[in-house]
């Protein structure tokens, strides 16, 4: 129906402004939980109880942005934090106390919480080193050259009250990126991830687990043939974004060493799974890629899941999803595995980018609730 609109240009002018207080709360009510509107929720084979987090900066601000994504999910607990230390240099690898502290800190706040590490194996680890150095440098760390970097750490952790910190050692070791890859030498590569993992729990007090996360797919060399042994790995777990372009989730289950691969690998050798890293790519604002791997996640239960939250991957602090972002917020909407409510039909309102970051998506105001308009 179309609306009337009263008086000349000068009056709905003033209408406005008096109102300007009126439409900012509106537009403050809209970007509130809840307010996305995107197509039906979720079906309950979507909805996951498993812990959950995301990634959302390596530093303090990734802590302090957990408040903003647990609000943002209507009050869900984010029960595990992920960060990755720096690898451009060994001191870096050691874990910095100022670096550490307040990952430790939001950690040793409660219980139930699980902060997960991703840690280099390799300084330099996304410089581009040639393959002949990695082989040597695997090599040296087979041998015990790099002991003691893994030593300070994991003394570190234990120092300050994040003893049972997951690790996810060495992660994304089949593909090309890091100077931690695996395929220069394999049988190197599994010397050098069991001389570490024996190094560092070595340490008294330690109760650490670590995760063998390798990048969904064939990559390099098969994430298989990087395996280290049941003995020193606690966890399963695997990098899984929405990526080539064209690729369909069912592909991405059913590929070789894909999400079903990696499922029955696990099984085989009783460890449970996790999803450290998964997110969209290459497909976009991908709705039902988000829908599909929010199912799979609720299967197969793994001990923790991260996204991945920045663009182009991510729900929250990127707007440029939409779509997927109401998929994700209504699956874990209040930590309830009830979908989030849903709005009336709104306009959205472009008021700058600062908007959508602060909201996770543009703020959008109800049609009819204008100032001037009935």
């Amino acid at each position: 129906m179309a609306s009337q609109r009263r008086g000349g240009p000068a009056v709905r002018a003033a209408s406005v402004i008096a109102s300007f207080t009126a439409i900012a709360a509106l537009v403050l009510a809209a970007a509130r939980p809840g307010s996305a509107v995107d197509g039906p929720a979720p079906s309950g084979s979507a909805r996951t109880a498993a812990a959950f987090g995301a990634f959302l900066d390596s530093g303090p601000d990734g802590v302090a942005r957990m408040t903003g994504l647990s609000h943002w999910l209507g009050g869900a607990e984010l029960k595990v934090a992920h960060t990755y230390l720096p690898g451009g240099l060994w001191e870096d690898i050691e874990g910095p106390p100022g670096f550490l502290e307040p990952w430790a800190g939001w950690r040793r706040e409660r219980a139930d919480r699980t902060l997960v590490l991703n840690v280099p194996m390799q300084e330099r680890n996304e410089e581009g080193v040639p393959d002949e150095e990695v082989r040597g440098l695997l090599r040296q760390g087979a041998d015990g050259a790099f002991d003691g970097h893994f030593r300070t750490l994991a003394e570190r952790l234990v120092a300050l009250g994040a003893p049972d910190t997951v690790l996810v050692l060495g992660w994304e070791m089949n593909g090309i990126t890091y100077t931690h890859r695996c395929a220069p030498d394999p049988a190197a590569w599994k010397a050098y991830w069991n001389r570490i993992v024996a190094t560092m729990r070595a340490v008294p007090g330690q109760r650490f687990r670590f995760d063998f996360a390798p990048s969904r797919g064939r990559d390099a060399v098969p994430w298989t043939e990087c395996y280290p042994g049941d003995d020193t790995v606690d966890i399963l777990g695997m990098d899984s974004y929405d990526q080539p372009a064209g690729v369909t989730f069912a592909e991405q289950v059913s590929e070789p060493y894909g999400l079903q691969w990696h499922a029955d690998f696990a099984a085989a050798h009783g460890k449970p799974v996790s999803y450290p890293e998964w997110g969209l790519f290459r497909n976009g604002d991908n709705a039902e890629y988000m829908r599909s791997m929010l199912a799979w996640i609720g299967e197969h239960r793994p001990v923790y899941h991260t996204l991945t939250d920045y663009c182009p991957h991510g729900v929250w602090q990127c707007p440029a999803n939409p779509r997927s972002s109401h998929v994700y917020r209504s699956a874990l909407y209040g930590g309830t595995g009830q979908p989030a409510p849903l709005p009336p039909a709104c306009t959205p309102l472009d008021l700058g980018d600062w908007t959508a970051y602060w909201f996770g998506r543009r703020p959008c105001l109800p049609f009819g609730r204008w100032p001037g308009v009935r």
